[in-house]
C-alpha cells in the first residue's frame, strides 16, 4: 500500500517545525551553562533587555516553580533551574528577539555569577560515600532503584550445573535523528498557547505544559506536524517547549526556537551508559534456572524517564525467555551529564550480554545456540516471570525461519577464520503502563458523497502509523484509501492517544480505529437493511457498495444508505474507543508486578560479519532478520521499519558512542558522531512472521522493534564465531577489537 504521507515527503512540499512561519515571528535563542555543576549567584539579564530588538528575556524566576516528572517521586526537573546548574549545556537563560544575529548579541550581554562545585560523572564516581549529590534527595545519586524477586535464585544457582557470571558495558548513543530539535509557541491574545514541535505523544505533551505553566489543559493545543525522527528521544517534554512558551507569553508574539546539531545532542534527551553484571546457571540440558542481574544506568542531571528506562532492558528479556528464578536489581544512577532517557534500542550492555551467556552455555553443552534459544523460548498461553500472559507468540517461528533463510547450520562454527555468525532474539510490549494514559479513542465520521473522515490523536514519526489508522478504516468501511481523510491536526480537535509511544500505534490506536469504522458501518448497514427490507445480518460493504451476501447483486451504492439515513435525522457518526488489558496495580518501582502489556511481538536476527585481524574494523556483512507483527496492515512498511531496526541496533553495534571529558561531550555533531552511512550497511534479508494476534486490529501488533534490540546481540555472538574472543564493551569499534584480539594472543 501506498502511504498517505509519501508524495508530500518525497518531493520536499512536507512541513517541519523549522519550516513555520507566523506573522511577527521572533527568533529564540538559550544562553548555556558552561559548567557540569555549580551555583547560580546571580544572573544580570538588564544589558540584554535593553538592546535594540530584543522582545523578551526569561530565567528560571520567569517559571512558575513547578518542577517536572514522569511520576510524582521524579518531579526534580524545572526546566530552567533557579539554584544551580548540573550539566554543561543546561538552560540558564533564554532571550527572544527580531532576528538570529540580535538574539545571538543578547545573550553575550547576560552575565552569570557562579559558584563552582564539585561534579560526579561517572556512576562509579556519583555512588562513593561522601560524592557531590546532584540533587540532595537521591542518597549516594541513586534516582531509582528497581527490584523485582521471583522464585528462589540461591537455592536455584546450588541446584545449577553451569555456572557464569561476567560485567558486560556500553556507551551510550545518540538518538541521531535528521530533524534539529525546534518549537514555535504562540500565546494568543484570548489565552491560548498554540505550539509545535516534533513530539511522540501530544496529548501526554500537552499535559505536561499544563502542569508547568499553570495554564488549563484546554488552554494549550499542541499541533500536529512532521517529525523527522523520534527513536525514544521525543517521547517527553523538552526544556525548549517550556523556553518557547514562557518567551511567547512574556513578548505577546509568536516565537520560534531551533536547535544547532550540538544543541540537538546535549540537551535533548539521549542514551544511557550502561554497565551489566549478569549471573547466569543452567542444567546440563540446557534449561536456564537462575539469573542474577546488577545494572546500573549512567542517568545525568535529571530523572526524566527514569522508572521506565531502568526496567524496559528487563521486560523485554523476560518477555522472551522463561525466567523461574531471579533477582534483578536496576540502579539508575545521576551524574553531572545531560539528561538521559529512552530509546528504541535501549539495553545494549544488558541484553547482549545476556544472549552471550546463552551462547556460552551452548558452548559448553555442545548444543546449537538455535536450539537453547528454542528451549528456553517463551510460548503461547504462558506466563512471564512477573505475571504477563501472552496471547500470541511467534518466537519460535522467527528462529526457525532466520536461520533456515541465512544457512544457520551449514555456517555456525564452520565460515573460515575472522568470519562468524550470530543469534539474538527478543521481544517488545506494545504499549505498557500508562494509566488512563493508555488507551486510545477515535472518531469516524462517513460523509454525504461516501468518502469519510477520521479523528484520531495518532502520531506519525516516520513508522507509517497515519496511513495504516486509513488503511483500518477504509478496509473495515469497504471503501478505498484514498475516500477516508485523517484529522490529527492538535490537541483540542482530536481524541486522547498516547501517541508514538509505547509500541502502541498499531495495537492500541489501531484498535480504537478499528472499532470506531466499525461502529460507522453498523449504523450504515441499519440504514440500508431498511432501506433495502432486508435483516441488517443479511448485508456487507465493499467496494462503496451494500449488497445482500447471498445474492451480490442485490446492492445499493454507500452513498445512497448514508443519504437515506441522514433523511431520517441520522448522520453516520462512529465511535471507538480501545485500552489495552493490562494490569493498574502495576508501577515501575512500588510494585513491578502483573500484566505489563496487551501483547507482545517477537523477533530474531542472525548476523553475518567479518572481522579485520590487522585494522580492528568489523565489518557487517549480512543481516537475516525475522519479526512476528502478528498480521502485517501494510507489510512493506513492516519491512522498513525491519531495515531501520538493523542500521540503529547492528551497524551502531559497532559505530556509535557518546565520547566524554568528564563532563564535555566531545562528539555532539555529525561529524565526530560516527552514525552508519549506506556504504555501511549490510545486505538484509526480512522476513514477517504471521502469528495473527486475537486482541490486535485484524491480528495486529507491534512491527519491527524488535529486530533493533536484537541485532547487536547476533552481532556479539557473531564476533565470537568470528574470532573466539567474547567482546563485552560496546561498541565493537576498531581500538576495542585490537585490544581484544591482543589479549587473546598474549593469554595464548
Amino acid at each position: 500500500m501506498v502511504r498517505t504521507d509519501s508524495l508530500a515527503k518525497a518531493t520536499g512540499q512536507a512541513q517541519y517545525t523549522a519550516d513555520l512561519k507566523l506573522p511577527r515571528m521572533l527568533v529564540a535563542k538559550v544562553l548555556r551553562s558552561p559548567l557540569p555543576h555549580a551555583r547560580i549567584l546571580n544572573i544580570d539579564t538588564s544589558k540584554a533587555e535593553r538592546l535594540k530588538g530584543v522582545k523578551a528575556v526569561i530565567t528560571g524566576k520567569d517559571g512558575y516553580e513547578v518542577k517536572w516528572g514522569v511520576f510524582p517521586y521524579t518531579q526534580d526537573h524545572a526546566m530552567i533551574p533557579t539554584d544551580k546548574v548540573r550539566y554543561i549545556g543546561e538552560e540558564v537563560a533564554a532571550v527572544a528577539a527580531v532576528d538570529e544575529e540580535t538574539a545571538m548579541e543578547a545573550l553575550s550581554l547576560i552575565e552569570v555569577e557562579y559558584e563552582e562545585l564539585p561534579a560526579v560523572f561517572t556512576v562509579e564516581e556519583a555512588m562513593r560515600e561522601g560524592a557531590p549529590l546532584v540533587h540532595d534527595q537521591y542518597k549516594n545519586n541513586i534516582n531509582v532503584h528497581v527490584h523485582i524477586d521471583v522464585g528462589d535464585v540461591k537455592k536455584a544457582f546450588k541446584e545449577a550445573d553451569i555456572v557464569l557470571e561476567d560485567t558486560f558495558e556500553a556507551a551510550g548513543e545518540m538518538y541521531g535523528m535528521l530533524e534539529p530539535y525546534a518549537v514555535l509557541a504562540h500565546f494568543t491574545p484570548d489565552g491560548y498557547l498554540d505550539i509545535w514541535m516534533p513530539n511522540a505523544g501530544p496529548h501526554v505533551r500537552a499535559k505536561a505544559l499544563s502542569n508547568l505553566l499553570r495554564l488549563p489543559l484546554n488552554k494549550i493545543r499542541v499541533h500536529h506536524i512532521n517529525s523527522g525522527g523520534a527513536f525514544g528521544g521525543r517521547s517527553e517534554i523538552s526544556p525548549g517547549d517550556f523556553v518557547a512558551s514562557l518567551l511567547t507569553i512574556k513578548s505577546g508574539r509568536p516565537v520560534k526556537l531551533v536547535y544547532t546539531r550540538e544543541e540537538t545532542s546535549i540537551a535533548t534527551r539521549q542514551v544511557h551508559d550502561i554497565k551489566a553484571s549478569i549471573k547466569t546457571g543452567a542444567k546440563k540440558d540446557g534449561t536456564i534456572i537462575a539469573k542474577e542481574f546488577k545494572v546500573y544506568y549512567n542517568g545525568g542531571a535529571y530523572s526524566s524517564t527514569g522508572p521506565i528506562a531502568t526496567s524496559i532492558p528487563f521486560y523485554v528479556y523476560e518477555e522472551t525467555y522463561r525466567l523461574p528464578n531471579l533477582v534483578y536489581d536496576g540502579y539508575r544512577i545521576l551524574t553531572n551529564r545531560p539528561i538521559r532517557g529512552m530509546y528504541r534500542c535501549h539495553g545494549r550492555a544488558f541484553l547482549a550480554g545476556n544472549a552471550m551467556h546463552m551462547d556460552k552455555i551452548a558452548e559448553e553443552l555442545g548444543m546449537d545456540p538455535m536450539d537453547i534459544r528454542l528451549k528456553n523460548g517463551i510460548r503461547t498461553g504462558e506466563v512471564t516471570a512477573t505475571g504477563s500472559k501472552i496471547i500470541s507468540c511467534g518466537l519460535e517461528d522467527t528462529i526457525k525461519a532466520a536461520a533456515k533463510k541465512s544457512g544457520w547450520k551449514k555456517k555456525r562454527g564452520k565460515l573460515p577464520p575472522y568470519r562468524g555468525i550470530g543469534m539474538g532474539s527478543i521481544a517488545i510490549m506494545c504499549g505498557f503502563p500508562m494509566g488512563f494514559r493508555s488507551g486510545s479513542s477515535a472518531y469516524i465520521r462517513v460523509n454525504e458523497d461516501g468518502a469519510a473522515t477520521i479523528v484520531s490523536g495518532v502520531v506519525d514519526n516516520g513508522q507509517g502509523n497515519e496511513s495504516m489508522m486509513v488503511q483500518i478504516a477504509a478496509h473495515t468501511l469497504g471503501i478505498p484509501m484514498e475516500s477516508v481523510n485523517l484529522v490529527c491536526s492538535d490537541t483540542e480537535v482530536t481524541t486522547h492517544d498516547p501517541g508514538a509511544y509505547s509500541q502502541a500505534a498499531a495495537f492500541v490506536t489501531g484498535n480504537a480505529v478499528r472499532l470506531a469504522a466499525e461502529d460507522a458501518r453498523d449504523k450504515i448497514l441499519t440504514a440500508a437493511a431498511e432501506y433495502m427490507k432486508v435483516d441488517k445480518e443479511e448485508l456487507a460493504l465493499k467496494d462503496r457498495m451494500v449488497y445482500v451476501k447471498k445474492d451480490p447483486d442485490k446492492a445499493i451504492k454507500l452513498t445512497r444508505a448514508v443519504r437515506y439515513a441522514m433523511s431520517k435525522g441520522h448522520h453516520i457518526q462512529g465511535y471507538g474507543t480501545y485500552i489495552p488489558k493490562i494490569s493498574f496495580e502495576r508501577e515501575w518501582v512500588k510494585n513491578p508486578y502483573g500484566q505489563m502489556a496487551g501483547t507482545f511481538s517477537y523477533g530474531t536476527s542472525i548476523a553475518e560479519l567479518e572481522v579485520d585481524p590487522e585494522t580492528g574494523i568489523v565489518k557487517l556483512l549480512r543481516m537475516v532478520v525475522a519479526h512476528d507483527c502478528g498480521n502485517p496492515i501494510n507489510p512493506m512498511a513492516v519491512e522498513g521499519q525491519l531495515e531501520g531496526s538493523v542500521a540503529m541496533g547492528g551497524t551502531a553495534t559497532i559505530l556509535e558512542e557518546h565520547v566524554w571529558d568528564g563532563g564535555l561531550q566531545l562528539n555532539s555533531d555529525f561529524l565526530e558522531y560516527k552514525m552508519p552511512l549506506s556504504v555501511d550497511m549490510p545486505d538484509i534479508d526480512p522476513i514477517l512472521i504471521q502469528s495473527m494476534d486475537p486482541e490486535g486490529p485484524y491480528g495486529a501488533k507491534e512491527g519491527g522493534l524488535t529486530i533493533s534490540m536484537s541485532a547487536y546481540k547476533a552481532i556479539a555472538n557473531a564476533f565470537y564465531d568470528a574470532t573466539g574472543v567474547w567482546l563485552k564493551e560496546f561498541p565493537y569499534t576498531p581500538d576495542r577489537v585490537l585490544k581484544a584480539l591482543d589479549a587473546k594472543k598474549a593469554k595464548s
